[in-house]
């Protein structure tokens, strides 16, 4: 398993890494032995908070680490060595942080996220002005694979300027979408001006990344983010 480290300028007390394809056997059972791996290779400093993600936009405050799961699928903390963390297989995570490096946020944003505004909702909720937030787009289905179709442009084409994230097909009610460019455009037009990230392909770099739309059966990338004490 490699490990990517985003490449953004947060402070150098946020700690966020992205992990991906561990193994050619393609099966749910990964998910706790990657855990275990990552706990042990990035000496993590507590048990990440990991949630139950139910294709919501719930964000779960985090004072301490979580005992048990707990159903959401946006995290936040300005806690130190508090373990936001998100698993995805196609949908896209984004990780947050502000640039003082006073809070961290992890969300799990697939196409019924996005359709639901989990960007704008989780924004919202947090303590800090969106012009001062940095956001990485972690690895996600990429623009040329992630086919769709009517039902789910509309659900998603919520302003004029989503256009741009849709790329019509010859086949009739089809269309390729772009998750990276829908969620710049909502974060642009919330008022964030520092994204970064959105450069790979989960469905087409299957040596990488597992994808459940390739699979179905499979494991899932793990996305990490905490500040350590300054």
């Amino acid at each position: 398993m490699k490990i990517i480290i985003p490449d953004w300028p947060a402070p150098s007390h946020i700690k966020a890494f992205t992990s991906t394809r561990s193994s050619e056997d393609d099966t749910p059972q990964l998910i706790e032995k990657d855990k275990n791996f990552l706990k042990e290779t990035l000496k993590l400093p507590g048990e990440p908070c990991w949630l139950k993600q139910v294709h919501g936009t719930d964000l779960l405050h985090l004072e301490k680490p979580l005992t048990n799961p707990v159903e959401a699928d946006a995290s936040t903390t300005q806690t130190p060595n508090v373990i936001c963390s998100i698993l995805t297989a196609d949908c896209l995570p984004l990780l947050i942080c502000n640039k003082k490096g006073t809070l961290v946020a992890a969300v799990h944003a697939g196409w019924k996220g996005l359709a639901a505004n989990i960007i704008e909702k989780t924004l919202k909720q947090l303590s800090d002005s969106p012009k001062n937030l940095l956001v990485w787009l972690g690895p996600a289905i990429g623009p040329d694979a992630f086919e769709i179709g009517e039902d789910v442009k509309t659900a998603l084409c919520t302003q004029a300027e989503d256009e741009s994230a849709f790329h019509a097909l010859k086949k009739e009610g089809k269309y390729l979408c772009d998750l990276y460019q829908l969620a710049r455009l909502r974060l642009n037009k919330l008022g964030v001006q520092s994204v970064f990230g959105g450069k790979f392909c989960t469905y087409t770099q299957n040596s990488l990344f597992y994808s459940y739309r390739r699979n179905k059966q499979t494991g899932r990338i793990i996305n990490l983010i905490y500040m350590t004490s300054c």
